[in-house]
């Protein structure tokens, strides 16, 4: 076997300067020639752990063989069979901490660029004749599925792959869930969301926008009265936290998820075309360090702040953001305050934010998530001058239809309870994954939760149905 390069072949990138102006995308992609050279370096082994770090169970080594080939349309069957949205994932998962982590190449130098592989192929498929033509199911039992985030469209997808009329209710005017009004289009554009969908919708899945279940019509109703032999709750976790401190009902205090609603499903960065504004002043502070402080704050700079801030009680070390993410905002000038804890906003007599008052922080054992909990340093109190404080510091389910559904349990923290391998629920034929049952997590294990519940309601309707394949399934796993 010829030596393999050591290092991946980088992705282009817009310039820094000229990107943290506007909300096109970041990364460039690879061309045809990247494609097939970072390609040549898998090491084709006989175990790859690759796919054991794949939530969605991506067959890794066949498509990238093919794109090593020059079979683009075998690489892109390969990743759809198993990931409804490559396009999207290839952006957005973190791709460094679960597969590319495990590449046997990691070993000695750097692992195969695995997610960058997964959007060429992706954005390859985007590029050729589109296919007018929807599929028509041929099972009879309908599946409503409750949400079109990640978990939502895969669980979707891969019941109308099965053959089974799919229909998605989605409370927003348009799909996509959190990776419609929760991602920045400069890390996830909507033309390529839209596209998606628009395959989810040739293979027979049918959107429903401007339905809450749960209070347009209920979620028993979708089983007892319009004919539904499954429901897939998919809603998420929408329902942002706040720290309780003094000063967080200010003017020009928002939670990260507001923040990015507006801008990216509301199009505020695009007032007064859009019917949406947002304000922002010159200095923004964003207290929090995943991906999704990193998207606000990086949406701050981009919407004209002057300088955007990152404020976490924690260090870099156990900051949750992607490398990428961070590094990209180190890049686009993000200031970053570790080991500061806000302890109030501060504001003027008209009520508007004038400054974030903070204490240091030093690290003390490890708590429960496996990170060293922060403790606070006496006497250590200062202020920061900012002009908006935007909170993002995590999110939990939104309990309308939990509430209003008998016979569902949760969690002491609001999440569904729902089984991790099936999304089996504690109610007959209705199932759950996603957000809405771990909290806030990563799109990819919403994916692999929705993908897991499709294959569960397929063998539990065959079982119904006296299918033997579906009886042996159903005797074979849980």
């Amino acid at each position: 076997m010829p030596l393999k390069r050591m290092d991946k072949t980088p992705m282009s990138e817009r310039a820094a300067g000229r990107r943290a102006h506007d909300f096109l995308e970041v990364n460039e992609g690879y061309d045809m020639a990247r494609a097939m050279f970072e390609a040549e370096r898998c090491l084709r082994c006989q175990d790859p752990v690759c796919v054991d770090g794949c939530p969605v169970r991506i067959p890794i080594p066949e498509f990238i063989h093919a794109i090593a080939a020059g079979d683009m349309r075998e690489a892109a069957t390969i990743l759809r069979g198993a990931n409804p949205l490559p396009a999207i994932c290839g952006r957005v998962c973190p791709q460094e901490t679960q597969c590319e982590e495990l590449c046997h190449m990691n070993n000695r130098f750097s692992s195969a660029a695995i997610g960058h592989l997964e959007r060429f192929v992706a954005d390859w498929e985007r590029g050729q004749p589109a296919n007018d033509a929807t599929r028509q199911p041929w099972r009879d039992e309908k599946i409503a599925v409750i949400g079109s985030g990640p978990a939502g469209l895969v669980c979707a997808g891969q019941l109308a792959d099965m053959g089974y009329p799919v229909t998605v209710y989605e409370a927003l005017h348009a799909p996509g869930g959190v990776l419609r009004y929760g991602i920045p289009e400069f890390r996830l554009p909507n033309a390529v969301l839209d596209w998606e969908i628009d395959v989810l919708r040739q293979r027979g899945v049918e959107i429903a926008n401007n339905i809450i279940v749960g209070k347009t019509i209920a979620l028993d109703a979708l089983l007892d009265d319009m004919g539904f032999a499954a429901v897939f709750v998919g809603t998420g976790a929408g329902l942002p936290k706040f720290l309780g401190i003094p000063g967080e009902n200010l003017n020009g205090v928002f939670s990260a998820n507001e923040f990015l609603t507006r801008i990216n499903l509301m199009r505020a960065y695009d007032f007064p075309v859009s019917d949406t504004p947002m304000k922002v002043g010159k200095r923004v502070a964003v207290i929090g360090a995943g991906n999704t402080a990193m998207d606000t704050v990086r949406s701050a700079l981009r919407l004209g702040a002057e300088k955007g801030l990152i404020v976490y009680r924690r260090s870099e070390t156990e900051m949750t953001a992607r490398i990428e993410e961070h590094h990209h905002a180190i890049e686009e000038g993000v200031e970053f305050h570790w080991l500061t804890n806000p302890i109030e906003v501060l504001g003027n007599v008209d009520g508007w934010v004038t400054g974030l008052k903070c204490q240091v922080m030093e690290l003390g054992e490890a708590d429960d998530s496996g990170r060293a909990r922060p403790l606070p340093v006496a006497g250590s109190e200062f202020v920061i001058p900012v002009d908006n404080v935007v909170l993002s510091i995590g999110t939990t389910p939104n309990p309308l239809l939990l509430q209003s559904t008998a016979g569902l349990e949760t969690d002491r923290w609001g999440c569904l309870v729902a089984d991790e391998e099936s999304g089996r629920t504690t109610r007959a034929r209705i199932y759950a994954g996603g957000d809405v049952v771990t909290g806030a997590a990563t799109v990819i294990l919403a994916a692999g939760a929705g993908k897991n519940a499709a294959e569960a309601i397929d063998r539990d309707l065959s079982a119904a149905r006296g299918d033997d394949q579906g009886r042996e399934l159903q005797s074979g796993r849980h």
